[in-house]
Parts: C-alpha cells; sequence; structure tokens
C-alpha cells in the first residue's frame, strides 16, 4: 500500500511510504537535507513501523519543537491509525 504524508514545520514536503501491513518496504522523500533523509530512508527500509515510531518519535532539529524523523514518525502513527 502507497501512504502519502505531508509533513509541518520541517524542510521536507512529503513522504511517500510503500507498506505491506506494519513493514515498510520503501520510502521517498521530497525536500529536506538529501543525504541525511537518504540514509534515513534506508534504515527505516525492511523494519516495523512500531520499531521506527520508538526510535523516532521526539526527535527534535535545534531550537525546533520537531524534525524529519519525527516527522516520519508522526506520518507512521497516522498511518498505523488506518490498520
Amino acid at each position: 500500500m502507497t501512504y502519502v504524508y505531508k509533513p509541518k514545520g520541517v524542510c521536507s514536503r512529503e513522504f511517500e511510504f510503500e507498506l505491506e501491513g506494519t513493514k515498510i518496504l520503501s520510502v521517498k522523500i521530497t525536500g529536506g537535507c538529501s543525504g541525511n533523509l537518504r540514509g534515513i530512508s534506508r534504515l527505516i527500509t525492511g523494519k516495523d513501523i512500531n520499531e521506527i515510531i520508538e526510535a523516532l518519535e521526539g526527535v527534535t532539529c535545534g531550537f525546533k519543537p520537531t524534525s524529519c524523523p519525527d516527522q516520519i514518525a508522526k506520518a507512521l502513527i497516522a498511518y498505523r491509525s488506518t490498520l
């Protein structure tokens, strides 16, 4: 299943996940810090969303109350609520 999420308060503009149940098959991130987000995408591919939510939720960026990793967690929480 494809799940698209528009993050808020960060440089990234869109997250597009391919998921099978709670497993992340792939993720494409538009905008943001390219190298960091490609690295995060590789690290979370193949993992269970619950593991990723636990690891990334609450991560901040500088003085911002959120970050791209935190927004990934929020996206996966929103997706999980549809299951």
